[in-house]
């Protein structure tokens, strides 16, 4: 039996949604496949202990683009996002760092801590603005090919040069460090508080295999910077009902848009003839046929596994074999019957209503990141708490609340692999990190899971666990996401296409890559103004 649609997307992520909604918003037949017994991959929300609902996987919102909010509608699908307006950096001294919604009490508590960075503060909130405003535009831009002498490559290269061109001469120096140098070594030029500075460079380590000190994280702190909430840069938020709300309101502007999605659908095989996609094979045999089949798993699981090898070049092979994954990050979801009392600021304060950051300094970051370059999992690692029930109530019983800790480093390949001595010995590790700070959290914990990056990749199909299909280095950015010479969404097979984070512009909530494959799918065919202004073309 077989049945035909004009597009088949693979993954129902939240980009492999985003893709068939603006694909259907333009009229063309779309389905969905999807293994799991309900959409969103890694932005789910599940009742794992009863009456406990968590973020399983991915927990905070940022990087959502505004204009896919925009023209899907999505607040109209439920989509309710809830800002996170502080982080709370606990200290061994039994002192801790905070920085507010307000700029002005966050340079109170830095100067408490260093008058000098209290005066930088300004200066550097300004300049990573412009930074994020500048490279804002290639969140939104299929990637040209510099090897290409086609005029429309040519135009689109000679766009990007006029754009960088038109930078201030400072801003076009400190773009330029931000995409060469560690995030510790950038952050020290501007500052000498050290949980400021561990806490901010945290966000260029995670989701890699890197520490603060190595090169090119200072990108992936701006990558994180560019999150932006209601027009405001670096807002982090928790969406209400967790991030499945997000991918239930994507599902949902999809299926009002005529989108079909099915779960428990697993694609055993992408079928190929003669160079040319035809469709594909469900794991129980059902052929469903498309002309295009968009993919948002991995290069891994669609070039290795559901694409037969033989079929694509061998170079383009080896380039996906070359690609990098190298999962770092685990999770541990609490159920607890109280909340965490902090040493350094107890009670249930607004502090507990942010982001908790267990990041002391620099070198506590770079001796966790050891642990994992020698095959261990750090035994005092980074975490970055949140405790959604304090933001949104209905994610735990009355009384009750859950807690949702991002743990790195965590690697994928751990010495004597993963097994469940290891996982809890993992879970123990952050506990104990835990509880030197906030001492009642072993009495108040009700339940408690662990995810590695092998439940990851087994739960969720991401290869080795990586949260963003592949890591943000720059030898896998903009043009060489993920293969030099296929970063514009399409592959060497006749109308498949890759739509997933492993894609230009990379990974987090963001649903960038999902937008802007459906539009190059779409400017193929001609109905490209169709997804984006909101018409249905005609068949």
């Amino acid at each position: 039996m077989s049945q035909d649609y004009d597009v088949i997307v693979i993954g129902g992520g939240h980009n492999g949604l985003v893709n068939a909604a603006y694909l259907a918003r333009a009229g063309l037949r779309v389905v969905v496949l999807e293994r799991r017994h309900c959409v969103g991959g890694a932005a789910v929300t599940e009742e794992i202990f009863p009456g406990f609902r968590f973020s399983v996987f991915s927990y905070v919102v940022s990087l959502l683009r505004p204009e896919i909010i925009r023209e899907l509608d999505l607040p109209r699908h439920g989509l309710h996002i809830l800002p996170l307006e502080s982080t709370f950096t606990p200290l061994p001294s039994g002192d801790y760092f905070a920085t507010w919604a307000d700029p002005d009490e966050t340079r109170r508590e830095l100067y408490r801590h260093s008058p000098k960075d209290a005066e930088a503060y300004v200066d550097f909130g300004q300049l990573m603005v412009r930074m994020a405003m500048a490279v804002k535009p290639l969140l939104g831009v299929t990637p040209p090919d510099p090897t290409s002498l086609s005029p429309r490559q040519l135009r689109g290269l000679l766009t990007l040069g006029r754009h960088f061109h038109s930078l201030a001469e400072r801003d076009l120096y400190a773009l330029y460090k931000l995409m060469t140098m560690s995030a510790a070594d950038f952050l020290n030029e501007w500052f000498e508080c050290e949980p400021f500075k561990a806490t901010k460079s945290a966000s260029g380590v995670i989701g890699t295999f890197l520490g603060p000190r190595s090169p090119g994280t200072a990108y992936v702190l701006l990558h994180h910077y560019m999150g932006e909430i209601d027009g405001v840069f670096r807002a982090w938020g928790f969406a209400k009902g967790g991030t499945g709300g997000v991918s239930e309101a994507i599902a949902s502007a999809a299926r009002r848009f005529g989108a079909e999605i099915r779960t428990d659908a697993p694609v055993a095989q992408v079928m190929v003839k003669d160079g040319h996609v035809q469709g594909v094979a469900l794991g129980d045999g059902t052929e469903i046929r498309a002309k295009t089949v968009s993919c948002s798993l991995d290069p891994r699981r669609t070039f290795l596994e559901l694409v037969d090898a033989r079929r694509l070049p061998e170079e383009f092979v080896a380039a996906v074999q070359r690609y990098k994954f190298r999962g770092s990050s685990a999770k541990v979801n609490l159920a607890l019957d109280t909340l965490p009392n902090f040493t350094s600021l107890p009670g249930a304060g607004r502090h507990l209503r942010g982001s908790i950051s267990i990041s002391p300094s620099i070198d506590y970051l770079e001796r966790a990141y050891d642990d994992a370059k020698y095959g261990r999992f750090s035994r005092r690692p980074y975490l970055d708490i949140v405790i959604p029930s304090m933001l949104d109530p209905g994610m735990a019983p009355p009384g009750k609340h859950v807690m949702s800790i991002f743990v790195q480093y965590a690697p994928y390949a751990v010495e004597g692999g993963w097994t469940d001595a290891q996982r809890g010995a993992l879970g123990d590790a952050v506990i104990d990190t835990l509880a030197e700070v906030a001492p009642n959290i072993r009495s108040a914990i009700l339940h408690a899971q662990v995810i590695t990056p092998a439940d990851i990749e087994q739960t969720i199909g991401l290869s080795e666990g990586n949260i963003f299909q592949g890591e943000l280095a720059l030898h896998q950015l903009f043009f060489l996401r993920p293969v030099p010479g296929w970063a514009r969404y399409s592959t060497p097979i006749e109308g498949l296409y890759q739509c997933g984070s492993a894609t230009h512009p990379g990974g987090g909530i963001m649903g960038a890559p999902g937008r802007l494959a459906a539009l190059q799918i779409l400017e193929e065919s001609g109905r490209a103004r169709a997804a984006v202004g909101g018409g249905r073309a005609p068949l």
